[in-house]
């Protein structure tokens, strides 16, 4: 939505301009990050010199007394002629999406006719996870954990190997029950969408 940037001669100019436009700033109708940012540039541990944040600093000493964000009083959240349902899909699953009508995005536009029950489109084609026996990549990524070894027998949702894919891992289990065969997959090595990790058989 908006970006704030601020300089200054010194760090000490740079906070105190921060501080300021901070506190001018304002975003209505939405939560933002500025009132936890009015904190951080008031805080002594980050204005101090020199300062003592650190990569863990929020979680074990920053004092976070910044009040929940609360929708304006007049507005009429339980209006349901004020908002509408959004289908979107999400990782192959389907979910609805109660949004305010004021977004704009109008149910005609989402091809939805009020009233309509929404109709379930195919998911697209990223590479099954699991068709009978098959287990492959949904997605494709790196292998950083093989959790199975051939010939082992698995239960229903047992974890089978965790893929890393634009720095987040993805947990593949089994879809079924039964001996993992042809489990050539190894740490470290690619998996394009698509490809299969092994075989579960009865």
């Amino acid at each position: 939505l908006a970006k704030l940037i601020v300089t200054g001669a010194t760090r000490r100019q740079a906070l105190q301009r921060a501080a300021r436009a901070l506190a001018e700033f304002t975003v209505e109708g939405m939560a933002t990050a500025i009132p936890f940012h009015r904190a951080v540039v008031a805080d002594p541990a980050f204005t101090a010199d020199p300062f003592t944040v650190h990569t863990r600093w929020i979680e074990t000493e920053f004092v976070n007394d910044i009040k929940p964000f609360a929708a304006p009083a007049d507005a009429d959240t339980d209006d349901e002629a004020g908002r509408e349902t959004v289908v979107v899909e999400v990782g192959g699953k389907r979910l609805e999406v109660s949004l305010p009508s004021s977004l704009g995005m109008s149910l005609a536009r989402t091809g939805l006719a009020a009233g309509a029950k929404p109709k379930r489109r195919a998911a697209r084609n990223s590479g099954p996870a699991a068709s009978g026996d098959t287990l492959a990549s949904p997605m494709q990524g790196t292998v950083v954990k093989v959790a199975v070894e051939e010939g082992q027998e698995v239960a229903v949702g047992e974890l089978i190997v965790v893929l890393e894919a634009m720095k987040m891992e993805q947990p593949i289990n089994a879809h079924r029950a039964g001996t993992v065969k042809g489990l050539e997959t190894e740490v470290g090595g690619s998996l394009a969408s698509g490809a299969v990790i092994c075989e579960i058989k009865d």
